[in-house]
């Protein structure tokens, strides 16, 4: 909502048309005391009036109807009275020119002999109905005729309005004919300023180029070079575009895309509405620009959470986009209507320039004292505090549930910041420092003419003979601290002297929010930006910088730069991409637990093998071991023995030796094991085919056989591993790549074929072993060992054949770990299926290791 049909020139004819339709009435006059008409005076819906010798105008912003304007072809009262928005926040700006007025009256020190008024109206977002409230201020007493002074008037020495450029324009058209000064708390561009400035036109706020200077010392800080624009639709829009874009030529700062926010919701064509929601959402989420700069008023705010929450109708406003904004001094973040529920998550982390204020002393306290009982000519009191607490007073004409009914207890404190706040404001303090401008004007005038005439100063002087034109002439001299210690004064150009605060938005899950002062802009101080990165809390989606980072494994150790730094093999980047850090050494370590647990499992399995190895010497008489070939009995049980030290040799920080050793010695040791389970279960075969009448068999029967066939199978394998160490032996490897911020320490095979070779190898004498195995398992065994073998055999194919997908899947000392669980594992399974039963009858069972028990059997 903002204003319309504002002309920004100074025109005498359309203003005194302007006042001629206001009201037309018959002026009668009789001999020389003129007698206004009897007829009511147009009625304004809100006012709020404290008489005093002195009166101060006032024209605040904080109501609007959903009408796009007042037509003006009835009573305008008529026209006003549906039901109105309030922008509830700015209820604050009338307490602080009340609190102000307040003060000076209480201190004598100012003017102690006059007391202040005021009288208060609102411009409803209007052209039309602000100039008819400026004329009201001006003209009225108990009748309104414009241009006439009837009956006895009250002294108006200035005043204070408005918000926006376009309010503030509407008022100068009537208050500069009547030479009425204005102090308006808007902040405008220079050259609106220019257009308006006279001796009665002063700005409470600077203007908007120490902004410009501000948003490009922002962006080139952060280093921020692509940004997106959203600005309000209308003449000031079109301005800060003009101003703002060959800015950022000049620095190397481009505009991805500019948007524009229409300043009013016509509820008339919702097709249009939903169009431009739909265009608007569409530059939110451009993922171009990380940066967004808004320019418009507090209601323009309004249309990016009602497009916000269109696509987002779970989570209201909810996410952020991953993007941060920046909002110039007029926005301000602020709750109407059906957005009083709705969060600021959207906005989280924004910064804002806002207009240079202080904590007032005694404010907050003056804010929560305010209470219907203390307000009782407060015309704007009953809308302001039914809307921010969403409740009704009582009306006899309405029947009310007793929830919805207010109590007049409710505290201002309690509500979220979008809605009111207890800090005072940048536009309040405004507006606090231009009544306290208007009194040490009228203290300054008083002065003068106290010299002039020692007796006449205060009520010597008639008060009310005092004319607006005669302030106007004092307050461009004004200077002096406000209560909260700051110089307040102005310019050659009738500006308040000074610059814009920079503040970091904070949001609650409560709705509310909290402004940080983070840094400021200010061309009058010799560092004219200053800015405490330290002190902003930005949304956790959002990258503060638009660079993108470095990849990893270089860095950059300046910002905006166009390459980066590769880290040397040894060292790899941090988080930052800022610097380089040394890798650590990763290996399978003894002193891990997962290296103490394999070592462990490893010696404690060879303590086994030892003690079954021992209790097979200690009864090497006995007819359970004399019948399953003793020597080969021996000659497993050491190679499974050293197949569980072996892999000792894979653990530890790789070196020569050991990655030597490693693969030849495991494959040997294990080829020559599978080699004596493969001898006994052909030994076992060729006796049974022996005992057959004419067998060929039997000259093969006997402990030749089993030495022919154990030391042929290992000297294949041994042949293999001579030519692979000497061909391409393994060797200690750095792995610098694999795994980011380590160095994987490892032994390389120096040649796959040959490895995965001497693998195959072993897996053929495992799978014959077990084939002759299994058809052997129904052989009249006294201790049917053949089927034992079968069942170890079994398990240990299965192992290494989950083995080569598992080691083909890991790196590291994942890898190194995989191959010592299945040399662990496979060796396990050979002790224990093949000597845990023979054990269990040598220790537990001794009766049945004995011929008659091995005769019986056979039979």
């Amino acid at each position: 909502m903002a204003l319309k049909d504002g002309p920004h020139d100074y025109n005498p004819s359309r203003s005194g048309a302007l006042i001629r339709a206001c009201r037309r009435l018959p002026i009668v006059c009789k001999d020389n005391t003129m007698q206004c008409p009897g007829g009511d005076p147009i009625p304004v819906p809100h006012e709020w009036y404290q008489p005093g010798d002195l009166l101060i105008g006032g024209i605040a912003s904080q109501i609007f109807y959903h009408s796009s304007e007042i037509q003006f072809k009835e009573d305008p009262a008529q026209e006003l009275l549906e039901v109105p928005h309030i922008v509830t926040k700015f209820y604050q700006h009338i307490l602080a020119l009340v609190f102000a007025i307040k003060e000076i009256n209480d201190d004598q020190k100012i003017l102690p002999n006059a007391t202040l008024g005021f009288r208060i109206y609102d411009s409803y977002y209007d052209a039309r109905m602000t100039y008819c409230t400026t004329l009201d201020l001006l003209f009225k007493s108990h009748r309104f005729v414009p241009n006439y002074i009837c009956d006895i008037q009250e002294n108006l020495i200035a005043v204070i309005g408005g918000l926006t450029s376009g309010i503030s324009i509407n008022m100068a058209e009537v208050l500069t004919l009547y030479k009425v000064p204005q102090l308006t708390y808007g902040s405008f561009a220079a050259e609106e300023i220019q257009a308006l400035q006279s001796f009665s036109f002063f700005c409470m706020v600077p203007n908007e180029s120490h902004q410009y200077i501000g948003i490009i010392r922002l962006l080139q800080y952060f280093r921020w070079t692509w940004v997106g624009l959203f600005v309000v639709d209308d003449n000031t829009g079109e301005h800060f575009l003009k101003t703002l874009e060959p800015l950022f030529s000049k620095h190397g700062i481009c505009s991805a895309f500019t948007k524009r926010i229409p300043e009013q919701v016509s509820m008339e064509n919702v097709d249009e509405i939903l169009d431009k929601i739909e265009r608007i959402y569409v530059s939110l989420t451009d993922n171009k620009a990380r940066t967004l700069i808004c320019y418009g008023e507090s209601l323009t705010i309004a249309w990016l959470r009602i497009v916000n929450l269109f696509h987002d109708h779970g989570h209201k406003e909810s996410g952020s986009f991953g993007k941060v904004w920046v909002m110039t001094s007029q926005i301000d973040f602020t709750s109407t209507g059906p957005q009083r529920n709705w969060d600021f998550q959207l906005f989280q982390g924004a910064l804002s320039f806002t207009i240079q204020s202080r904590e007032l002393p005694d404010f907050s306290e003056f804010l929560q004292s305010i209470k219907p009982s203390r307000t009782q000519a407060d015309g704007f009191f009953k809308g302001f505090w039914e809307q921010a607490f969403d409740c009704l007073f009582p009306d006899p004409g309405m029947s009310i549930m007793d929830g919805d009914m207010c109590t007049g207890e409710e505290r201002l404190e309690s509500l979220p910041a979008g809605i009111f706040e207890m800090h005072v404001t940048g536009h309040s303090y405004s507006v606090y420092n231009a009544v306290y401008v208007l009194a040490h004007a009228l203290h300054t005038f008083y002065s003068s003419q106290s010299k002039q005439r020692p007796r006449a100063y205060g009520r010597s002087i008639e008060i009310q003979s005092l004319q607006p034109w005669q302030v106007g002439l004092f307050l461009q001299a004004v200077a002096f601290n406000n209560s909260a210690g700051v110089m307040v004064s102005f310019n050659d150009k009738g500006e308040l002297s000074g610059g814009y605060d920079i503040t970091n938005l904070v949001t609650f899950h409560n709705n509310s929010f909290q402004r940080v002062k983070v840094g400021r802009v200010d061309p009058s101080e010799e560092e004219v930006f200053t800015i405490n990165e330290d002190l902003i809390v930005w949304h956790k989606t959002f990258n503060q910088y638009d660079c993108a980072p470095c990849p990893e494994g270089k860095i950059s150790d300046q910002k905006d730069t166009e390459d980066c730094f590769q880290c040397p093999a040894d060292q790899y980047s941090n988080k930052n991409r800022d610097a380089c850090i040394t890798k650590i050494r990763n290996f399978l370590s003894y002193k891990e637990p997962l290296g103490i647990s394999l070592a462990s499992v490893a010696v404690f399995l060879s303590i086994i093998t030892a003690v079954v190895l021992g209790i097979f010497i200690k009864h090497k008489d006995t007819p359970i071991v004399k019948a399953n070939n003793r020597d080969l009995t021996y000659t497993l049980l050491l190679c499974l023995l050293f197949c569980f030290l072996s892999s000792l040799l894979f653990l530890g920080q790789p070196c020569i030796v050991t990655c030597f050793l490693q693969q030849p010695t495991f494959v040997i040791i294990f080829s020559l094991a599978v080699s004596c389970i493969l001898a006994k279960t052909i030994t076992v075969v060729t006796a049974f085919m022996a005992t057959r009448p004419g067998s060929s068999v039997r000259k093969w029967v006997g402990k030749r056989l089993a030495i022919f066939i154990v030391l042929t199978c290992s000297l294949i394998q041994a042949s293999i591993c001579t030519m692979w160490l000497a061909t391409s032996a393994p060797f200690p490897d750095l792995d610098f790549h694999l795994v980011s911020g380590e160095i994987i320490v490892q032994c390389n095979e120096g040649s796959v074929t040959m490895f995965y070779g001497v693998l195959g190898y072993m897996g053929l004498l495992a799978i014959t072993s077990f084939v002759v195995a299994f058809l052997a398992r129904k052989l009249p065994d006294s201790f049917n060992e053949a089927k034992f073998i079968t069942f170890s055999m079994l398990a240990f194919c299965s192992v290494w054949a989950s083995f080569v997908p598992t080691y083909l899947s890991t790196r590291g000392k994942d890898m190194v770990a995989v191959e010592v669980f299945s040399i662990l594992a496979s060796s396990a399974g050979l002790l224990g299926c093949i000597f845990c039963p023979k054990c269990y009858i040598i220790v537990l069972r001794p009766e049945l290791n004995s011929r008659e028990q091995l005769i019986r059997r056979k039979h």
